[in-house]
């Protein structure tokens, strides 16, 4: 499985980002392709890459001419240019949540909504163009998963359409902290990470080093001249796959919660994105009632999954929803050894779900569709299908301890 670790010892923003790609083996010209679907005036825009020495190291360096430095768009307005774009629907799933992040963070920021702010240096076009040729360079290159490494922060100020602002900018630090991710002290004072840089990483990034067989390396320079090689590194390979082996110990995995807050959608909708998430690789979904702004009542959506489906499973919230954003939280999940069997009982042959700890066997669950369809089928009552097959499986369970009362898909909660 292709996956990517974006090395950032000099920081991100989205030029960098986009050369990193490109270095990668991503052709200019598919970045071209890729603007041009856009449907951007003609003339507006132009492209331009070429390989340069950073200290002593080689990279690319990707220069993205827009002719509306400064203009300032709404959110709705961006969404608008992508969702006319004849671009993969990942792609610009990907793109509209990374959106979605620089205006959740602006509106903190600024006491505003999403949807009132205005989007100066990343909503001219060059952001548009980082942002959406990051995406697609990720989706042409396969790269479903992306890692990255904890991201230099320094001191200093820097020049904004507000006004002087000190660094690192403050719609930065509020996309880092709204995904917890890591940070370490910069070589150097300057704008290393940008919020372009920010917004790619924390819609689309996992913030740890993953174990890899290493394939190639993209190298990406900045513009910017420092005391250091000013570049960043792509890391592409694929997942080692660890062999499962059954051991005495509970297994740990790590896995991730996509969720999202919803007040705007009709309750029956819910139930056929649950039937897609599962479809999609989700392990478990659930919904809980909340209270959001202005009293309203909402729903609270979350996704228990691997991260290998974490982009298939956020576009379908994002296109099935009426959600302007998720959120993805890394979480740890222990897990007991499982298996299945076959018992008998008086109306038919039912399976059963084996659990064990520590080697033995602490539980054994009928499943509930085989009792469901042996009761439809002989005229029993369920609970009397149920009751017989939990007394079939009761000889397998070795352990001292009392059966725990489980719900159906109480093993994935």
């Amino acid at each position: 499985m292709p996956i990517a670790y974006l090395d950032t010892p000099s920081g991100i923003s989205g030029d960098i980002f986009l050369a990193c790609l490109v270095d990668a083996g991503w052709p200019l010209a598919s970045l071209r392709q890729t603007v041009e679907k856009l449907d951007l005036p003609k003339g507006s825009w132009d492209i331009h890459a070429q390989s340069v020495t950073q200290g002593s190291i080689r990279g690319t360096r990707v220069q993205v001419e827009a002719a509306d430095e400064g203009a300032e768009r709404h959110l709705a307005e961006i969404t608008e240019i992508l969702e006319a774009a004849a671009l993969p629907d990942q792609v610009i799933c990907r793109a509209r949540a990374v959106f979605a992040r620089l205006a959740a963070a602006e509106a903190k920021i600024h006491g505003t909504t999403p949807e009132e702010v205005h989007f100066h240096e990343v909503g001219a076009l060059d952001a548009i163009i980082d942002i959406v040729g990051v995406c697609a360079g990720l989706h042409d290159l396969q790269i479903d998963t992306l890692y990255a490494s904890a991201l230099p922060l320094g001191p200093g100020w820097s020049r904004s359409m507000h006004g002087r602002i000190p660094l690192p900018a403050p719609a930065t630090l509020e996309l880092l902290a709204a995904v917890g991710a890591p940070t370490t002290p910069a070589p150097g004072p300057g704008e290393l990470v940008t919020p372009t840089g920010a917004a790619l990483l924390a819609e689309l990034a996992h913030f740890r080093q993953p174990e890899l067989r290493l394939r190639r390396i993209g190298y990406g320079a900045g513009h910017k001249v420092f005391d250091w090689p000013n570049v960043a590194r792509l890391w592409l390979g694929e997942e080692i796959e660890k062999s499962v082996v059954q051991t005495t110990r509970e297994p740990s995995e790590l896995l991730i919660v996509i969720e999202t807050n919803i007040d705007d959608m009709n309750p029956e909708l819910f139930e056929p994105v649950q039937r897609r998430l599962f479809d999609a690789g989700a392990l478990d979904v659930w919904t809980t009632a909340i209270g959001m702004k202005k009293s309203r009542p909402g729903t609270l959506l979350r996704v228990l999954a691997p991260p290998s489906v974490e982009s298939a499973l956020a576009a379908i919230l994002l296109r099935e929803t009426t959600t302007l954003g998720v959120r993805v939280h890394p979480v740890r999940r222990h897990v007991a050894e499982r298996d299945a069997t076959t018992v008998s009982t008086p109306f038919g042959p039912v399976r059963v779900k084996v659990k064990r700890v520590e080697g033995k066997t602490v539980g054994a669950k009928p499943e509930f569709d085989d009792c469901q369809a042996l009761a439809a089928s002989t005229g029993m009552p369920l609970p009397a299908v149920y009751a017989a097959a939990l007394a079939a499986a009761s000889p397998l369970v070795n352990s001292t301890s009392d059966l725990p009362a489980q719900g159906e898909d109480g093993e994935d909660a």
